[in-house]
């Protein structure tokens, strides 16, 4: 065993015992440095992780290492190190004993990285379609994405890719890349997030280098953009980016956007963008439903060489549904767990793994981390929200946050309404059951609430 995979043995066990929002607030970015003759050395990403982990996860990490090496540790030491410095250098396995390894990495084809301008984003080769599972919610998606690959520039253009969090939005986007730079590996394509895009045009304006900001951005083939939302309120952003847009667009030079919304959804977003979002294809993305998921498990479990039953694969696909990402996070835990422990899998031994995890983040979700959530999709403030304004704009999501306090936090009607600016419970009460009625019958809202829903749940990881 290596270094890396000793110490995500050690994580699999620590998840078990602390919150997820702990876990991922202080074993994110952590690894172990060094092992040997009894004493370790685990690297932490600041002082302030250091002192943290030291005070209140320092024996249980001794612990869990001695179990998982079945030796013991006399001395254990932090040293503030970037963690991609040591596993980088984690090549040598430092335990003797062999243990079935069920962790195969997938080949991939070779692309031609050098021909990519990404700013700091990496297209990714393992992103490719053919392990992209396409179920109902993505069929139209993955369509557009292929004849976008047959021909750039030509067909939608722009391609308006919109979701929720995870749902598959990144592997479209760069699976695009890749098969183009598979075909043509001198294609030039810059990919680049809204944020990127505004920072480096606010440099250009402060440096006085506005011409090499224009070279930058047009003398392309092609413009990848995620999170396009972000640019939304910033005005001389916007104009800068119409500009870009138009140049690229009249030349032929594909563009392809991601949003966690459709353009029209947009709040701030000029509508002579919103306007030309919509002279090509606007596809969304939705949460995979049970047979996609249960797909989806199938697929990983084959490309990492681990083998899992049926009925397991089903109670996974059944306890995690909002999105791909948190289903194939699950899944590395699992083969974790197991692969480092040396027995196979039960539905006993799984079932902890996947629940604990998902009770945990809903506990700890707050009614201000709602209400923030809703606030923050709408573009609108709190005070507006426990205002007496019975504006659509303000009652709606008002509604939305009285619904969601019911469903996820189990709120009474009194209590929701009381955080609502001291509303009467029959407020609550109609608004829970209006919303539950439009989310059932109106596929845009159960879109938009499945993307608050994720909002909520991953800032609070």
């Amino acid at each position: 065993m290596t270094n890396n995979e000793i110490w995500q043995a050690v994580l699999a066990e620590l998840e078990l015992s602390i919150s997820k929002a702990n876990f991922n607030t202080w074993f994110k970015n952590t690894g172990i440095v060094s092992i040997q003759d009894g004493s370790a050395m685990v690297c932490v990403p600041n002082t302030f992780n250091q002192a943290w982990i030291e005070s209140k996860y320092h024996h249980a990490i001794i612990k869990s290492l001695e179990r998982v090496m079945e030796k013991p540790i006399r001395k254990l030491e932090y040293k503030i190190e970037n963690i991609k410095n040591v596993v980088e250098t984690d090549l040598s396995p430092i335990i003797s004993e062999e243990k079935p390894t069920n962790l195969v990495a997938p080949s991939t084809p070779t692309i031609n990285q050098h021909s990519v301008t990404t700013n700091g984003f990496t297209i990714n080769p393992k992103y490719r379609f053919d392990n992209f599972v396409v179920g109902k919610g993505t069929e139209l998606a993955f369509a557009a994405a292929q004849a976008v690959t047959n021909r750039p520039g030509e067909a939608y253009n722009p391609l308006f890719i919109y979701g929720g969090v995870g749902l598959g939005k990144t592997h479209l986007l760069q699976a695009i890349a890749n098969e183009i730079l598979q075909k043509n590996p001198n294609y030039n394509i810059m990919y680049v997030s809204a944020e990127k895009f505004s920072n480096d045009f606010i440099g250009s304006l402060r440096d006085g280098t506005a011409r090499d900001f224009q070279n930058h951005y047009r003398n392309i083939d092609a413009l990848f953009i995620d999170d396009i939302q972000f640019i939304a309120g910033k005005d001389r952003t916007q104009e800068s980016f119409f500009h870009t847009f138009n140049e690229l667009h009249q030349a032929n030079k594909q563009v392809i956007l991601t949003s966690d919304r459709p353009p029209k959804a947009i709040p701030a977003l000029e509508d002579r963008l919103k306007s030309r979002f919509e002279w090509g294809m606007i596809v969304d993305v939705a949460a995979p439903d049970f047979e996609t998921r249960c797909a989806i498990l199938e697929k990983k479990c084959a490309e990492k060489s681990f083998v899992l039953e049926d009925r397991i694969i089903k109670m996974i696909a059944t306890t995690v549904q909002s999105n791909i990402r948190e289903l194939e996070g699950a899944l590395n835990k699992i083969i974790a767990y197991h692969q480092l422990k040396n027995v196979e899998p039960t539905m006993e031994s799984v079932k902890p793994l996947i629940t604990g995890s998902a009770n945990n983040s809903r506990r700890s979700v707050t009614s201000a981390q709602i209400c923030e959530a809703v606030t923050e999709f709408y573009n609108i403030s709190n005070d507006d929200v426990v205002g007496k304004s019975r504006e659509k704009k303000l009652s709606f999501p008002r509604q939305i946050i009285m619904f969601l306090l019911r469903e996820e936090l189990k709120m009474s009607y009194p209590s929701i309404g009381e955080e609502l600016g001291g509303r009467d419970h029959t407020t609550a009460m109609h608004a829970h059951q209006k919303i539950k009625e439009e989310v059932e019958n109106d596929v845009k809202l159960k879109q938009d609430m499945d993307a608050i829903k994720q909002k909520i749940y991953i800032n609070n990881v």
